[in-house]
């Protein structure tokens, strides 16, 4: 019967009777936070319509998986459907680019999702509306070079996003048209006084990172959000992000 269920779902998608809700604030901006069978903390990011998870335990300093892309809701039948398009999975590269529909109900910050990569009991650990200009989407569009000016990025299936609830992030680097992965980190930031300070809960590249804190240079300027600072390596960081919804 589920296969029955999922099948349906997908084709009813598949030839466009799906009904977006883009145009009304998502209920699931915000941050939500979830375990899994293995007791790890299992995070996700939601903006108006693309979500990043992760799945890390901090106190073992230990980073599992990931995945992320875009998202809509559709009311098939009297059914609440939730269908995500994976950009990236870091534990199966064939799935991105395929969308799965997941079944889901949603009350008073409680989200549970029946199956699917996002499948769990969910409850909302933080708002969107906490920090209204830098919750959201960005992708970065330049960054400086060794000669030190700023080089442009251009748009196109290499991809360096970074989303933000009102207190927490994630980054992700992938490429949508080769399914490769490049790296994820996220955790909680703050923005006070011009500063910009993340810290850090999970690192795909270096799980010793886990604790450590960043602290970078912040400016505002309409779509452009420009930080310059130093990585997690000591290297110098100068980059402009654009925000994407």
């Amino acid at each position: 019967m589920a296969f029955k269920m999922k099948t349906i779902l997908a084709f009813l998608l598949s030839i466009s009777l799906f009904v977006s809700e883009a145009s009304v604030s998502s209920p699931l901006n915000g941050a939500w936070q979830s375990k899994d069978a293995a007791g790890n903390t299992v995070t996700m990011i939601c903006s108006e319509n693309y979500l990043m998870y992760a799945v890390y335990n901090v106190a073992q300093q230990k980073y599992v998986r990931s995945g992320g892309g875009t998202y809509q809701f559709a009311d098939l039948g009297g059914k609440n459907v939730l269908s995500f398009k994976r950009e990236f999975n870091t534990e199966d590269s064939t799935v991105v680019g395929l969308t799965v529909a997941n079944l889901y109900t949603l009350n008073n910050g409680e989200l549970k999702l029946t199956e699917g990569p996002l499948a769990g009991n969910w409850k909302k650990i933080d708002d969107s509306k906490a920090s209204k200009t830098m919750a959201n989407v960005w992708q970065i569009r330049a960054r400086e070079g060794a000669d030190f000016k700023m080089q442009a990025i251009l748009k196109g299936s290499r991809k360096t996003l970074k989303i933000l609830s009102g207190n927490r992030f994630q980054w992700a680097a992938f490429n949508t048209d080769t399914r490769q992965f490049f790296g994820t980190g996220g955790g909680t930031y703050s923005v006070k006084d011009g500063k910009y300070t993340e810290t850090i809960e999970f690192f795909s590249r270096d799980n010793k990172r886990t604790g450590s804190s960043l602290t970078f240079d912040c400016v505002l300027n309409g779509k452009d959000w420009t930080h310059a600072g130093q990585s997690t390596t000591g290297t110098r960081v100068h980059e402009i992000w654009e925000k994407q919804e």
